[in-house]
């Protein structure tokens, strides 16, 4: 690691925040950038202290070290007679609110307790602005009160006021449904090439998500799983701690894992976002695996179209976030998106989060029939 990795979380300058929180936004980050390594991220803090002077002659890195242990964020753990610092769950959960803040701070907060709207009506817990007559069935609370009484104005005269069941307007009520989500994260080598940090900004997205559901959504279903030279899924608590390794990249392995995860889910609305950087090089055959990684092998991206294909037709749109620019890849994504019926984003690590936000609730809507 290279210290001006880090200096882009440094505030250009301290104000009146208070000390600890301040230092603890940016510890925050570290931790997710050496995946979960609490010392490591304690001694890059120090040197980010060294070089922008974080603290200052009252609040030094050893006061807001004893404040993390205090607080409940960290603690140590005997391994093998040694001594390590972890992070509680305490700390998890904070930045995954950090990260939620940080990726859809701008999201409206919904006063429903957690579901997507659709465009259908029916069944629900959240009023809408159309009008209808009465039926039977309709709830006291539902009735459009200055509808009503107007209408039995228009019927029964003012004189002799009236207000009959055929005068009765109520509000309808918007039907809500659930979404089960699958986020894969490639964490080939690749991730991590040529001097830029790609799996941080995939993990944060994850994280963001997974949060927004939990608070926002929480009937929703979100699963998580990598793929390197194969696929698994990982519980979102493991998340923070993600490395990548010296895999090629499986995606074949990676959807098949997600589709049968979905299968599984009782909703009717699925959906898969794939985070990636490059292009499938890796099959397995039995126990035995099939490499390329010198271009777009034919055998390779036969097979993961089929399964793109799949997917279609099982109704589970797949959005793909590639973040590469080549020419050839470009290609070939645009051919998965094409026989899936999915979309498409080659982001810059930046606006990922919004993408993932956007076709998070786009997909729902589309998919409810």
């Amino acid at each position: 690691m290279q210290g001006h990795r880090f200096s882009k979380f440094v505030p250009a300058e301290q104000t009146g925040n208070n000390k600890f929180d301040q230092l603890f936004d940016i510890f925050q980050q570290l931790l997710l950038m050496t995946s979960g390594d609490v010392s490591e991220a304690m001694s890059w803090l120090s040197e980010l202290d060294r070089q922008y002077n974080l603290t200052n002659d009252s609040y030094g890195i050893g006061d807001f070290f004893d404040d993390l242990k205090k607080k409940g964020y960290i603690s140590e753990e005997k391994r093998e007679g040694e001594s390590k610092l972890i992070m509680t769950p305490k700390a998890e959960k904070s930045i995954r609110k950090s990260a939620l803040d940080e990726i859809f701070g701008k999201l409206k907060r919904s006063k429903s307790g957690g579901n997507h709207h659709t465009p259908y009506m029916g069944t629900g817990d959240e009023l809408s602005s159309d009008i209808r007559q009465f039926q039977f069935g309709d709830t006291l609370d539902q009735i459009a009160m200055t509808e009503s009484i107007k209408n039995a104005q228009v019927n029964h005269g003012i004189g002799d006021f009236m207000l009959m069941e055929n005068d009765l307007e109520v509000v309808e009520r918007e039907q809500k449904t659930t979404t089960a989500t699958v986020v894969m994260i490639d964490i080939s080598h690749s991730m991590i090439l040529y001097g830029e940090d790609r799996i941080t900004p995939a993990k944060k997205v994850a994280l963001a998500l997974a949060e927004l559901i939990r608070s926002k959504y929480p009937k929703d279903s979100l699963d998580i799983i990598v793929f390197g030279n194969d696929a698994w899924q990982i519980q979102l608590k493991d998340l923070p701690y993600l490395e990548v390794g010296p895999y090629h990249t499986n995606t074949v392995a990676g959807l098949e894992l997600a589709m049968d995860i979905l299968r599984r889910k009782k909703t009717r609305n699925k959906q898969i976002f794939m985070i990636t950087d490059g292009k499938p090089t890796c099959l397995k055959e039995g126990i035995k695996y099939y490499k390329n990684s010198f271009g777009l092998d034919r055998k390779i991206i036969s097979k993961t179209l089929t399964l793109a294909a799949q997917c279609r037709r099982l109704e589970i749109p797949v959005t793909t976030f590639m973040i590469a620019t080549d020419p050839y890849l470009k290609q070939f994504v645009q051919n998965f998106t094409k026989v899936n019926n999915g979309r498409a984003y080659y982001s810059n690590l930046q606006g990922l989060g919004g993408f993932v936000l956007e076709d998070f609730q786009r997909n729902r809507r589309k998919n409810m029939k």
